[in-house]
């Protein structure tokens, strides 16, 4: 049994180094969110609760899943790749290649995305 409502919300799984590269091709022609969640987390699933239930507040369409338990060595290169210190749960936004905010915890909504 779930803790929360199941949502419609388009995750793109990352879960191979092409599915990584894709998404960093991607963010040249649209600003990108990359989820780094921990399905073990309770506050992870809460973040993620919070960002699948964003309603008009979305302004990022195109958003990535990483589990980072059982993709722990993607996990790791995305923070090397973004020059970023590893935290879980946490929220990369990426445009042009580039890592241009991130968020954790209790951080991780669309109202401090949208800043």
């Amino acid at each position: 049994m779930s803790w929360f409502k199941s949502s419609n919300f388009d995750w793109i799984d990352i879960n191979d180094q092409t599915s990584l590269d894709n998404l960093v091709n991607t963010s040249f022609e649209n600003k990108i969110l990359l989820f780094k969640h921990s399905t073990r987390c309770s506050i992870s699933s809460l973040a993620k609760n919070r960002i699948e239930n964003a309603g008009d507040n979305r302004f990022i369409k195109n958003c990535y899943l990483l589990d980072l338990l059982i993709y722990r060595d993607l996990s790791n290169k995305v923070s090397t790749d973004f020059n970023i210190t590893h935290e879980s749960p946490q929220v990369l936004i990426i445009e042009k290649g580039k890592c241009i905010s991130h968020f954790s915890h209790s951080n991780i909504s669309w109202d401090n995305i949208n800043r």
